[in-house]
């Protein structure tokens, strides 16, 4: 199998009542939904009566914990006074109607006006009579529980009013979820659905479980997680361990125990120190506040020392999880305690600040994290960052080969996730992400994010002048962008 193929994601398939169904993707699909509620089914086509299931998965906050969430609307109405609906109960099948649906196909204004406004006082008048509300069985009936024994996966089971709605609800604890629980709701949202439809109506169907009805946008630094960071797994991991004693401050009383109040980041530029810390406050759910340093120095006297008091001042007020960074935050400290003129006086000013908020911020307010990233640590003086004001400190050193090369398999996929479509293909199949990493020694995130970015941009200027049948980017495509950004050697 090439690296491309492997990039492109296969799914995996099971059987179901005799229906197959393929999961693509499906661990990144459950890391997506820490960040926003995934989309999965809305386009499928189903056995009667059942006319819609909308099944998605997100992620929610719990006492105990963050908890992605499994939910499935099951429904046998139609869609409420769409123009089609309406059009199909006006126009009929008689042959005015037939002349009526052949003029507005072939866009009557006239036409359509009429029979729009004639199906809307019709649609108005049954909703007044009330006969827009068909009795189902379904009405009558309790909730349930469904349960899927062999993850150990429960659903509780409702039913709307009108009885035209069965809704599915699942939940599982972020940090213990898999995709064998997502391939469990799906198995028991088809079995709620072959109890309205009868043992046999699934046959020889096929439904696809993936991220397809989403709008398909890459991942930005503002929905990064930590699940799609490449080529920092010592780092990524030590980042989870924060994450978890930031989601379970019951745990931490238990046993005394303080989690980090503050983490410094350093490393050279372009190994995606920012990004980590968006990927951190998108695991443990938080809002993310980065700071800046115009924000705190101010040329007038004693502005910059009401800056940093004022923002945290602010900070104590939080009453969400909030992650601080304070980005370059050697320019904002530098050389703490040197020199004697007016802007070394500031700079020692903000850093004594600095210091004696970050001395109790956990205590009085527990909902805040504090990240400082530098690209120079050896500016940062010590007393800044000693231990109780940063307790972790990360280095995110230059890839590694085998780290490029996982870098490059997570940006091409995320690529081809984002962006193929039947018809076109972006990557061609015989890419060597091993070649492409042993070509790209001494580059960074940030390097190979702008060597995909030039390869793009060419690409798609030659679709502009050619209008289109362009091939796929190529192994020596995107060895040729990487030789160009390195330069002469």
């Amino acid at each position: 199998m090439s690296d491309a193929s492997f990039a492109r994601q296969r799914g995996e398939t099971f059987e179901y009542a005799g229906a197959t169904v393929e999961m693509v993707d499906a661990e990144t699909l459950l890391a997506a939904a820490r960040v926003n509620p995934v989309d999965l089914l809305r386009s499928a086509s189903w056995p009667p009566p059942v006319k819609r299931v909308d099944l998605s998965v997100s992620s929610t906050d719990r006492p105990a914990g963050p908890a992605h969430v499994f939910s499935a609307a099951i429904s046998t109405a139609d869609e409420p006074y769409s123009k089609e609906r309406i059009r199909k109960l006006v126009l009929g099948n008689d042959p005015v109607g037939l002349l009526l649906a052949k003029r507005i196909e072939q866009g009557d204004p006239i036409a359509t006006r009429i029979v729009d406004g004639v199906g809307a006082a019709a649609a108005a008048a049954y909703k007044k009579l009330g006969l827009d509300r068909p009795t189902q069985p379904a009405a009558n009936r309790r909730p349930a529980t469904l349960a899927d024994a062999v993850v150990g996966l429960q659903a509780s089971v409702t039913y709307d009013e009108s009885g035209t709605v069965v809704r599915l609800l699942a939940e599982v604890p972020r940090d213990d979820v898999t995709p064998a629980h997502l391939q469990a709701f799906v198995g028991l949202t088809l079995q709620t659905v072959i109890e309205l439809a009868g043992p046999e109506s699934l046959s020889g169907r096929r439904y696809v479980i993936s991220r397809e009805v989403m709008p398909k946008t890459p991942a930005t630094t503002q929905t990064v997680t930590l699940d799609m960071v490449g080529g920092l797994a010592d780092v990524v991991a030590e980042l989870r361990e924060v994450a978890v004693s930031f989601r379970h401050p019951d745990a931490m009383a238990r046993w005394g125990a303080r989690r980090p109040q503050g983490i410094l980041m350093y490393g050279p530029p372009g190994t995606g120190k920012t990004m980590l810390s968006r990927a951190l406050a998108n695991e443990i759910g938080a809002d993310f506040r980065e700071i800046r340093t115009p924000e705190i120095l101010d040329k007038w006297l004693g502005g910059s020392e009401r800056n940093i008091k004022q923002i945290f001042r602010d900070a104590r007020r939080y009453r969400v999880p909030t992650l601080m960074l304070f980005d370059e935050f050697d320019s904002i400290v530098s050389y703490a305690g040197a020199g004697g003129d007016a802007a070394s006086q500031a700079l020692n000013a903000v850093a004594g600040i600095f210091k004696q908020e970050m001395n109790d911020l956990i205590e009085e307010n527990p909902n805040v994290l504090v990240v400082a990233t530098t690209n120079f640590p050896h500016r940062v003086d010590d007393s800044l960052i000693r231990s109780g004001r940063f307790d972790v400190k990360i280095s995110v050193p230059k890839p590694d080969e085998p780290s490029r090369a996982e870098i490059f398999r997570k940006m091409i996929q995320g690529l081809i996730t984002a962006h193929e479509l039947p018809g076109f293909q972006m990557f061609a199949d015989d890419l060597d992400l091993a070649a492409l990493a042993h070509a790209s020694h001494g580059m960074t995130g940030a390097d190979i994010k702008e060597v995909l970015r030039r390869v793009q941009l060419a690409k798609a200027m030659q679709d502009a002048r050619t209008g289109g049948n362009v091939a796929p980017i190529s192994q020596e495509e995107l060895l040729a962008s990487v030789r160009e950004l390195l330069g002469p050697r």
